[in-house]
């Protein structure tokens, strides 16, 4: 008995000694770092993610604890601690997604499990799955393929970009005072198979994201390497076809390099072919310097051009003048090209300071011709519109991340800055003939804009609890040059806002988290609307709630669920077509937002997006308070299948509801349900597959829009619905070919 009280008062004052920080690294089966696998201590419940390095430290590991590290896409490890001297290497082997093993842990955009999932179990393989992939947002094209698509999210029709911040790497893709429409945000020029992973929040709630973070924001990460060399070749209807080829030109543990090149070609299922080409160049390095040093260069090239139907009248179809995939002016399209050169460089300061700097320099040009009233204007050439602008825009933006821990709490301090200016110059609206004759240029200069920025934020986690308090200042410089003037003149305006965000979070358990946030964002103007409205609001700021929780019931579910609340001070509308600016008042909109994620079997995948949002003007009267194209209900929802045998397959259904098309309701844009469908298998360097868009050959509506137009033969206007015909049944053959 003596002996046991002796060895047990041993233990008691010794064991300090057998609890420290244990450091360890997380890599693949190629050597290549895991970022951000989560590192569980079973026994104590205390947890950490792997930076970029894959490095990692985890406090107060005793020896006889269990470590689970795990990974979306790759097998759970158990590791049993047996010294606490030598520093761990866990090496983790690829899996198929495995919901049994992912921990909802205290991160305050744990929401990103969601994409992490579908990207691992429906890949990203077309432009329009590069948006389509975050939960809740639609998106619509009404201009040949090449042109931005139109975006639907949390009860917005943000046009092409106007309320939702996006970015590749960092990279901004919004363009302020676009020739086209404010915020307009052209993916094209990813490659789809580049992405890795897809990091997005919706609401306005985050430190780093700024101009246009109202409804949320989405920034596309891509891959730091490539598992294989390959060459992927798709073939299918209405002379489509597009070659892809990756390449690794660099693989070690700490350089890493490669090269990615695309070619689209199709003419649409339209009766006037669309002529639609796209290529686009993509090189990635990503290289250690040092140990505490890595840096990451990026360049790309995309060219495109297209020819287009645009938008037809339900009248010219209901009459017998043309067919749905007709035209009444098939003189539509452009062409657009973007150059980009970026460079991140991240710094290790020591084991608690970070220092995450990115320069980037973008070269942009863009000409769409577009006829949207038809001869509404003009009874005698028509009403054919051209926007063009040739822009350039660089910037930087750097944060310093300080660690910090003491007995009670731990967490982290960041600080940041930012500087972005556009130079969008012979910024363009002409009416034109034919796309050859310019009849009247409308609006003709230069544009300057200039946004500098800087932000500070903690994030503390006590116990349970994680608050993150922060708060975020932007400046804005605009100019322009009106060449249409006839004595030179620089007009000029600047304006600033500040924007406080708090987010609560509460993990009782690795599964379930509650979170509540609350914050303030904006989105700017037009230049040229900031100009000519002076001391109005040229940065209408948004307020936004979210409440809400992530919850795993058992473990093969995942379950999102979210009420929401935003309200903005003004909607500016630019309105590129017209080169006009409406200011269409104070809005609210509130919703409930619900992800569901279930694997009832190894190899099933049920996926559920629901989305709720009721959009209204505070201003107006309540017979006038819709907003035009506010989507009020949204669903996804598909079937995903992966065998190990390498048979793979998915069914996806998409559901958007009618909703308003004009302030009284009086127009209703026509909602659809549209079944997609793809299926193939894997060999060890051979895939073959098969994909099937609009399975049941639905007759629905793209876009949708209200517009009052007149046709040659007709004596008075006419406001209806005008809208771009949905892609019907289309079947896509693909041959890949690993090496």
């Amino acid at each position: 008995m003596r002996t046991n009280l002796f060895t047990l008062f041993l233990l008691l004052i010794t064991y300090p000694a057998f609890t420290q920080i244990l450091k360890g690294k997380i890599v693949d089966e190629y050597e290549q770092p895991i970022q951000e696998a989560n590192i569980l201590n079973k026994n104590t419940e205390q947890n950490t993610y792997s930076n970029f390095k894959g490095d990692f430290s985890l406090e107060k590991v005793s020896i006889g604890d269990t470590l689970q590290v795990s990974y979306i896409g790759f097998q759970t490890s158990q590791v049993f601690i047996k010294n606490l001297e030598k520093s761990l290497t866990i090496v983790l082997g690829e899996e198929v997604v495995n919901l049994n093993e992912i921990v909802i842990s205290p991160k305050l955009n744990a929401l990103n499990l969601i994409t992490d999932i579908d990207i691992q179990t429906n890949p990203v393989n077309s432009s329009q799955d590069v948006l389509r992939k975050v939960p809740g947002l639609f998106i619509g094209q009404h201009a040949g393929g090449g042109k931005a698509e139109q975006i639907f999210l949390r009860g917005f029709d943000i046009d092409h970009g106007t309320d939702i911040n996006i970015a590749m790497d960092g990279l901004p893709v919004n363009m302020v005072s676009h020739a086209h429409g404010q915020g307009y945000a052209d993916l094209h020029f990813i490659i789809p198979e580049t992405i890795d992973k897809i990091d997005f929040g919706k609401g306005l709630y985050y430190q780093d994201k700024g101009n246009f973070n109202t409804a949320g924001y989405v920034d596309f990460l891509t891959k730091q390497n490539l598992e294989n060399n390959s060459i992927k070749l798709e073939a299918g209807q209405f002379d489509t076809y597009r070659l892809l080829s990756m390449f690794n030109v660099l693989k070690q543990s700490d350089h890493n390099a490669y090269i990615a090149t695309e070619f689209l070609f199709t003419d649409g299922p339209f009766e006037s072919p669309q002529n639609f080409n796209r290529i686009n160049f993509f090189g990635k390095y990503t290289g250690g310097l040092s140990n505490t040093d890595k840096i990451r260069i990026t360049a790309s090239h995309f060219n495109s051009k297209w020819d287009a139907s645009g938008q037809v009248p339900q009248r010219a179809i209901d009459n017998g003048l043309i067919s749905r995939f007709g035209a009444i002016d098939d003189t539509e399209g452009g062409t657009t090209f973007r150059n980009n050169l970026m460079m991140s460089y991240d710094k290790i300061l020591n084991e608690s300071a970070l220092i995450k700097s990115n320069v980037y320099l973008s070269q942009y040009g863009f000409e769409l011709y577009s006829n949207f009233t038809f001869f509404l204007e003009d009874p005698i050439n028509g009403d054919q519109i051209r926007q063009k602008e040739n822009r350039r825009m660089y910037g930087f933006d750097g944060k310093y991340i300080q660690s910090f821990s003491t007995n009670k709490f731990n967490g982290n301090w960041q600080i940041g800055i930012s500087l972005r200016n556009d130079q969008s110059m012979n910024n363009e609206l002409s009416h034109t003939l034919n796309r050859t004759e310019t009849l009247r240029r409308i609006r003709f200069g230069n544009i300057g804009e200039t946004n500098m920025s800087a932000f500070s934020g903690m994030t503390i986690d006590i116990n349970k609890w994680t608050f993150n308090p922060a708060i975020r200042i932007d400046y804005f410089d605009f100019q322009y040059n009106d060449a249409l003037l006839v004595t030179y003149k620089t007009l000029r305006t600047n304006r600033s806002i500040v924007s406080p965000k708090l987010n609560i979070l509460y993990n009782p358990s690795n599964k379930l988290q509650l979170y509540l946030k609350m914050g303030k964002g904006f989105h700017s103007n037009d230049t040229r609307a900031a100009i000519s409205e002076g001391s109005g609001e040229i940065l209408p700021a948004a307020y936004g709630l979210d409440i809400g929780y992530i919850w795993k019931p058992n473990p093969s579910m995942l379950l999102n669920v979210a009420f929401w609340y935003l309200y903005l001070e003004q909607e500016f509308v630019y309105v590129g077509d017209a080169g006009i600016i409406e200011p269409s008042g104070k809005t609210r909109r509130q919703g409930i937002d619900l992800s569901y994620r279930y694997q009832p079997l190894a190899w099933l995948f049920w996926n559920l997006d629901a989305n709720y949002a009721y959009a209204r003007s505070i201003d107006e009267s309540k017979e006038n308070n819709y907003i035009p194209l506010a989507p009020d209900f949204t669903a996804v929802s598909g079937f995903n299948f992966i065998f190990k045998s390498g048979l793979y397959g998915s069914v996806n259904i998409r559901h958007l509801a009618n909703r308003p098309a004009n302030e009284n309701n009086s127009i209703r844009a026509k909602g659809y349900t549209i079944t997609d469908l793809n299926i193939g298998y894997k060999w060890k360097k051979l895939s073959l597959g098969i994909q099937i868009q609009n399975v049941f050959n639905t007759k629905w509506n793209e876009t949708q829009f209200a517009t009052e137009s007149r046709l040659d033969d007709e004596i008075e206007p006419v406001e209806e619905i005008h809208f771009t015909p949905g892609t019907p049944f289309f079947i896509k053959n693909i041959i890949k070919y690993n090496f």
